[in-house]
Order: structure tokens, then sequence, then C-alpha cells
């Protein structure tokens, strides 16, 4: 049978290293779908029920392994749903290969059905997008494509018409020489100069208080960053996407930076004199030292990012774990420990803190309490995935790195919905790896009929929703950034559990945190997709780390103006988390308190601390059984 375009391009990917598509069929890719069906036994094709959701589980597939998968969709409205997922890529620099299909070529351009010029719409997501004009194209298309992909960690499109999905290869144009493409890969040394290594050691090696910023390209840089931070007697802050950079317990490490990061490390930054940042565009320019306080030194492997938000004084371009390897000789060793030894004071205290506002007992059940009682269930080697909003707070403070597990989310886009998806990629990656998605019910509801992929494919992702019916990182910025009184972020409850099993999975149900710890075990234990739905209390804030006093009167003034909780949330808010949290001014803070428990009186719900648990249950049986 003679070979087709759609056969000589899946031929291409095969030959890229691509082992598996993510896609939805549709009548614009039709040729390509069948030349993935004569090929299933060297390339994988997984369905899911949204387009957004190959893309996202490409994302995931890369971050968790570094390799590059596809994703599929038809032409026209199949494309316009990768978007999301594809920026996603972009902006978190992953390797993704998206490949759409077309209306029919000689009908391009005139109000055709379906007719979405996609190579127009993805010049700005992607690295390459290119319209494939014949059978003979594909290959010169499509190699491309990898090669741009793979070299600029960013997103390759190609559009193919779905009439020239079937048709034969044939004669090229005369100056289309065959054979003259190559599948060589080739990568840069990733060093940086060596006047560039000692100018940079020299900086270091003045600095008393150091913190080492070390973000995603630092993953994989465990050991050298531990090296450099005994050497210099530095702190590790991590920014989110860094957090499996070194383990959470790391005696080095003050754990995470920012509105999700530990007061440690903000203390920290606040402190330092000198800053090294690894791997990381932490776009959070407010949560750095300030200009002129510290001297600073980056390693990156993209010289665009030298300088994007500190002012460094030295930039070493190249990449992370190399860099270090041979920055390390030049590093003296500091005597002087005061500084992380401070550090390691405040983690206590944090740690402590912590794990007393995860243990409390109160119902309803606090979203603290679900992570911790997680947290040492967890494999390790497990890989934790988490969506975006308040739950990402929850993830980055109360489940510990450790062992070889592997966590990410959406970095820099932020977007929800990327929970699941990404796990259906880390665990088609990772077959025999325990994946956990842990998810607010917002994000987890905008793509949950992918639940059934899980099941269709068999794949074992336990998936932990965090309810509280509230899109809740809106509802807080509404009234701490903006001093408004929350709204339109209330949800529609949605019988998660019952759900899961609709789907073909099993479905846990908990809303008591003395059920937590039988519920988990039986819950992660479970054969199969599962899905625990756990109900806890909507009013509960996802603190920074500390609370300035802007924050507290912004509060303070949506809660005077009319919101509609304002007597439950100041009462968790100010009479539970002052005492508990270290603020920047402790005095107008408190007389706001005062202010506004005074004001809302004692209205709201009420909570409880109870030791009697009847809130878990699997749905059509009885208490924790699996």
């Amino acid at each position: 049978m003679a070979e087709t375009a759609g056969d000589r391009l899946v031929e291409t990917l095969i030959d890229w290293g691509i082992e598996v598509i993510f896609g939805l069929p549709g009548d614009g890719i039709n040729g390509v779908m069948e030349a993935i069906r004569k090929r299933q036994d060297r390339i994988r094709f997984i369905q899911v029920r949204h387009e957004e959701s190959a893309a996202f589980a490409c994302v995931g597939y890369a971050k968790f392994t570094g390799k590059m998968a596809a994703c599929l969709a038809t032409s026209g409205p199949g494309g316009i749903h990768l978007l999301n997922g594809l920026y996603d890529a972009k902006l978190d620099s992953q390797p993704v290969l998206a490949i759409t299909g077309s209306t029919y070529h000689d009908l391009i351009g005139t109000f055709y059905q379906q007719d979405v010029d996609l190579n127009t719409l993805f010049k700005d997501v992607a690295v390459y997008s290119e319209r494939v004009m014949g059978p003979e194209h594909v290959e010169n298309v499509a190699e491309l494509a990898c090669r741009s992909a793979l070299a600029y960690r960013g997103v390759g499109h190609i559009n193919i018409p779905t009439d020239i999905q079937d048709q034969e290869c044939g004669e090229r144009s005369r100056k289309n020489v065959p054979g003259h493409v190559s599948l060589v890969g080739a990568r840069s040394a990733g060093l940086p100069a060596e006047a560039e290594l000692r100018r940079a050691a020299e900086l270091l090696n003045a600095g008393r208080k150091i913190v080492i910023l070390a973000g995603q390209g630092a993953l994989g840089a465990r050991q050298e960053l531990e090296m450099a931070a005994e050497r210099l007697k530095a702190v590790i802050v991590k920014p989110l996407l860094g957090k499996a950079c070194v383990p959470d317990t790391s005696p080095y490490t003050t754990g995470g930076a920012g509105l999700l990061g530990t007061a440690p490390s903000e203390d920290a930054l606040a402190e330092c004199d000198t800053l090294l940042m690894v791997g990381t565009s932490f776009p959070y320019i407010d949560h750095l030292p300030k200009p002129g306080q510290a001297r600073g030194v980056q390693i990156d492997i993209d010289p665009r990012r030298i300088g994007l938000r500190y002012p460094v004084e030295v930039g070493l371009v190249g990449d992370s774990k190399v860099t270090l390897q041979h920055l390390l000789p030049l590093l003296e060793e500091h005597s002087d420990r005061s500084f992380l030894e401070k550090a390691q004071q405040r983690m206590k205290e944090w740690w402590a803190l912590l794990e007393h506002r995860a243990t409390t007992g109160e119902v309803p059940m606090k979203p603290q309490a679900v992570a911790h009682f997680l947290d040492p269930l967890l494999a390790g080697d497990a890989i934790v995935i988490t969506d975006s909003g308040t739950i990402t707070t929850w993830w980055a403070r109360h489940l510990k790195a450790r062992g070889t597990q592997m966590y990410s989310c959406s970095g820099t886009l932020a977007t929800m919905a990327c929970g699941l998806p990404y796990a259906i990629g880390a665990q088609v990656a990772y077959p025999g790896r325990q994946v956990v998605a842990f998810v607010g019910d917002g994000g987890f509801s905008m793509l949950m009929a992918d639940f059934a992929t899980l099941v269709k494919y068999k794949l074992p992702v336990k998936v932990v929703v965090i309810k509280n019916n509230v899109l809740g990182q809106i509802k807080w910025e509404q009234m701490v950034f903006l001093g408004n009184p929350e709204f339109g972020v209330e949800l529609q409850p949605i019988d998660f559990a019952r759900f899961a099993e609709a789907c073909g999975g099993r479905g846990f149900h908990v809303e008591h945190p003395n059920d937590l710890p039988a519920t988990l075990r039986a819950f992660l234990a479970a054969d199969g997709p599962a899905l625990l739905e756990a109900v806890v209390d909507p009013f509960e804030p996802p603190m920074p780390p500390k609370v300035t006093f802007e924050q507290a009167r912004k509060m303070a003034e949506s809660l005077a103006r009319g919101e509609p909780n304002r007597g439950r949330i100041a009462l968790t808010l100010f009479r539970d988390r002052i005492e508990d949290l270290e603020v920047t001014a402790p005095g107008p803070i408190g007389r706001i308190a005062e202010t506004v428990a005074s004001a809302v009186g004692g209205a709201g719900g009420s909570r409880s601390r109870s030791s009697r648990g009847n809130g878990a249950r699997r749905r059509g049986g009885p208490p924790h059984t699996a």
C-alpha cells in the first residue's frame, strides 16, 4: 500500500521518539488517525474527553519525564480547545507537539465549515507553527516542529489539511532533495565561560547571609544545591515549580517563596545580603530582596531571563546542574552558620505552627487537615500534582517533598483545570508509580469528564477533591486585595464521589477529621482510579506567610461593606489566626480585629471540636470500606 501524508507524519513522530499522542478524533484528522491505528504497536493513542485535557496531559508528561508527547485535535474548534494547555507549556517552558487538522486545502479562506486559520492563531503560543502544503512537505515540517519544540522547550505546531492527509506521497519539487534532513538532536554544553564562573564565585564568597533561590530549572540538581548551601552556609528558598529540587526536610531549605510560601523564607529573603538564583524566573518581585539590598548571581539556560527579576551582577548562562558542578570548586567554605541556623530554628517553629493548624480537630474540617494526613501515606516516589486556587497553598505548605517524589502544577499561567490531565500524562508515563492529583472542586469540575479517561485506560490515579463549594482564591482576592465583599464565587455543589462511581471508578467521602486517616488509607489502597471527596470549611483563608497591615485593612473593609459571611469569616480569621501568625503591624491589626469583631458580633456559623467521627463513607457501603 502506498505511503500517505498521514503515514509519513506519524513515522516522523516515531523517529523523533514520540511514544504517546493524547487527543480526540474528528473528521479534520481522520487521515492521521488511520496512520496511528496502523502503528498501535509503536505509538500509543490516548483518547481524552476534551482537547484542552490533551494539551495539559502533554505538559504533565513533559514535566515529569523531560520527553515530548503530542496532542492531536481536529480543525476549527478542536484546535482552539488546545490553546490553554499549550500556553501552559509555553509559559512553563515544556516541549509539546501539537497537530491540528484543517479544512480541504483548496477551500481554505473561503468561509467553509470549520475554516479557522489555526496556523496564524498558534503563532504566539508556538516556537514553530506551519501548515503542510502537500505530502512531500510533511517530513520537513514535522522534523523541524519536533526539533524546535525540544531545542527551545516550547510548542511545535503542525497544521495539515484533511484531504492532504490521505494523499499518497509522490514526486518532490526539484529543490526538495530526499534524505537531506537528519534526526540527530543537538544540545549545548550548557556551561558558562570560566571568567564568568570566577566572577560569580568571588561575589558569593564575599557574602555572609546568602539565599539560593532554586526553581524549576534546578530540578535534578539536588546534590549540587545542598553542597553549595553547605559550603556557603546558605538558605535554599524554593519557588513553586522548584518544590522538589531539594526535600522539604532538607536542613538547608525554608520551603516555598511568595504568598504560597513560608514565613522563614520571607525572613531569609528580607535579611539576605547575597542572592543566588538557580533556574528560576520567579515573577513576584515584591517578595525578592529590595534592589541594592543584596548582590546577585543568576544561573539560567535562557539568556533572556538573566536580570529579568533582580539586578544581578553576574549572569551564568547554562544548565543549572552542570554550572553548579563547575562553580562548586571555586566556592570557599564559610564558617559562620548563624544565618542558616536562624532559618533552621524558624522552620522548626513554622512546621509546629502548620501541624497545629492541621490538627485542631475542628468541624467543619480544615483543608490543611486533608493534606497533613495524606502526606505520610504518599509513596517515596509518588508524583503529586495540584491545580490552581487555594488548593495550591495547602499542597505547597502541607505536603512535604521527600525521596524521589515529583511535584508540579501550572506555574506561570496558573490556570485552573490542569490537575487531572497532568495526572493522566504522569500515569501514562509511569504506570508503576503512585500518582495523586490534589485538586479543588472548582478546577476539577472544569475537566472532570476525563475521570472517565482514567477508567477507560485503567490508570490508577488517585484524585483528592477538596470541596468547599466556592472559588476560594477569587473570593479571598476580592476581599484581601480589593476590600470588596465576595461576589459570584459560590459553586453549586456536586456529589463527586457518586460521579466517580458513575464513571466506573471508586468514590469516597469524608467530612470529619477523625475519619481522615482510615479513609485516606482505604482510598489510596483502592484498585484502579479512585476519587476522595473531602468536605472542608469554606471560610478557611489561605493566609499569606506574613500578613501586612494593608491586607488586614482591606479585609476589614470588605467585612464592613456587607460581606455576606462576615460573622463566620471574622471568627475564623481574626480570633484564631491573629494569635498564631507573626504580622508586620501587630498593634494596628489587633485594633482592626477588635473593630471588626465588634461590628459583626458573633453572627455566622459555629465550629466544633468533636471526638466523634461520622462523616466518612464510601458511597454505597459502610464507612472506610475499600
